[in-house]
């Protein structure tokens, strides 16, 4: 019978950020513009222009409505046949399973401390970085996951790098902006 579906057909599993994240960020934000808000009331208010700083709050409270919805909407679905990634800024980018060639992890250093995160790189056959999770964002369990479920070769690198060094052995895995040192 064509086009029958045998055993336990398409399993697509949907990974998503950390869900600390975005409760973090936002008593971040809180923390900045509420004290901003108040002081534009407070000097602005003798002069009845309390409107002003209404619009002010108005406009910055729907920009966080749009980011904590660009948020929520962010997640990887990880399938054998591939990675369909929606990003935070709304795009979707698709990496099929033919493309994939291994899934590189490692310890990568936070700035100017000895702090590291664990970051996994989704590597294609021409040695290029196609999918990346940081430890930032993802937690270890769905990075965990990534390798078993596209069924190909994990390499783990034991021994923490800094940004320097991986911009130096493996330029082709990192963000256009991040190959480029701004000390240069």
């Amino acid at each position: 019978m064509a086009g029958a579906v045998r055993g336990d057909g398409l399993r697509v599993y949907t990974l998503r950020p950390r869900r600390t994240l975005g409760r973090n960020i936002g008593f971040s934000i809180a923390a900045l513009v509420l004290p901003i808000l108040a002081t534009q009331l407070w000097v602005l208010d003798p002069t009845g222009a309390w409107s002003l700083v209404a619009w002010a709050g108005a406009i910055i409270a729907a920009l966080l409505v749009v980011a904590w919805i660009s948020y929520q909407r962010t997640q990887a679905s990880v399938s054998r046949y591939g990675i369909v990634e929606r990003g935070f800024f709304g795009g979707t980018y698709t990496v099929p399973a033919s493309d994939i060639a291994t899934v590189l992890r490692i310890q990568l250093y936070r700035g100017s401390s000895l702090d590291t995160t664990q970051e996994l790189f989704v590597v294609n056959r021409a040695g290029r970085g196609v999918f990346r999770m940081r430890g930032r964002f993802w937690n270890t369990s769905s990075m965990d996951r990534v390798a078993k479920i596209l069924d190909v070769e994990e390499i783990v690198r034991t021994e923490p790098v800094t940004l320097a060094e991986l911009r130096e052995t493996d330029p082709n895995l990192l963000y256009w902006f991040e190959r480029r040192s701004l000390t240069r």
